[in-house]
């Protein structure tokens, strides 16, 4: 799945994102702080499950930081790789996490767990594991790739080797005769360091890449068509909670059950936070981003 990728482009910027879709940290970091929930009605204290460096992960949920803190609540985010919060949030340790992939990612953990969470509603419909390419590449799908392997520099950028993504692209290589392309493995920052030296330079890049990513807000991209349906089809990402979060929050749960945002809203908030030079930018990020998009942000608690 993902490490964190809210940092310039550059390969020494903060681990990237990985889908297990996306992440290649180990599942052993510790949560640090316990959730606690008082009466909806006098605010209370929400935690927010954060997967570590999961863009959107981040991304929506400093935006409901903002939101619920405004409404009068105290508001935790908690970073914390899957296995980490999936056993945290099913032990009332945190609220909420806003970034379940379903029905393939995130499938395991709710066969673990998913007796003790509950879903809220999914807010994005569209996610999905992807090679892409520049959009004035010469090609518009897999099939295409081996033919044309040279305009590429006979490569294709992925991200870290222990990814899931990464084992989807590996299993997709012989399905379309990829073999004869380097298939070069580092890290998150690495690829999108090259993706975006290619860019500036106008040349051709394949990289394996995930929807919701703010690298499609920042570049002009598309994503080579899959016919054999290799890395699998799009994804829903969910937003869950501990069983009894909607009984100590009723209002706070409609909100959320309620809650959806188009990829140029997500990406567009990414792009702010990835151009921030430090998190101590990120309220006010938030905060500017809010202001710009008030009505649409209003709807949200109407």
């Amino acid at each position: 799945m993902k490490m964190r990728s809210f940092a310039p482009l550059a390969l020494t910027a903060a681990a990237g994102l990985v889908l297990a879709g996306c992440s290649s940290t180990g599942d052993d970091a510790e949560p640090t702080d316990s959730a606690t929930s008082t009466e909806d009605t006098a605010g209370g204290e929400i935690t927010f499950g954060v997967f570590n460096g999961w863009d959107e992960s981040v991304a929506s949920s400093l935006l409901w930081e903002a939101i619920l803190e405004d409404k009068g609540y105290d508001v935790t985010l908690e970073y914390a790789d899957p296995a980490v919060t999936f056993q945290a949030l099913a032990d009332g340790d945190y609220d909420l996490v806003t970034d379940v992939w379903l029905p393939a990612t995130h499938a395991s953990y709710l066969e673990e767990f998913g007796d003790d969470i509950t879903e809220v509603g999914a807010w994005f419909d569209s996610a999905a594991l992807t090679v892409a390419v520049n959009a004035d590449a010469p090609i518009d799908s897999l099939a295409e790739l081996a033919d044309n392997a040279d305009a590429f520099g006979n490569r294709i950028v992925g991200i870290e080797p222990g990814a899931g993504l990464t084992a989807a692209v590996e299993g997709a290589i012989p399905v379309y005769g990829l073999e004869g392309m380097d298939f070069i493995t580092s890290s998150t920052p690495a690829m999108l360091a090259e993706l975006d030296s290619a860019m500036a330079d106008g040349e051709n890049i394949a990289v394996t890449l995930w929807e919701p990513h703010w690298a499609y807000g920042a570049y002009d991209l598309k994503n080579l068509e899959d016919p054999e349906g290799t890395l699998g089809d799009a994804e829903s990402i969910y937003t869950y909670s501990r069983n009894g979060f909607g009984d100590d929050f009723a209002e706070v749960e409609g909100w959320l059950a309620g809650f959806t945002m188009e990829s140029d809203l997500l990406y567009d908030l990414e792009n702010r936070l990835n151009a921030a030079s430090g998190e101590s930018e990120y309220p006010e990020i938030v905060a500017g981003f809010i202001a710009d998009n008030q009505e649409w942000v209003d709807s949200l608690t109407a």
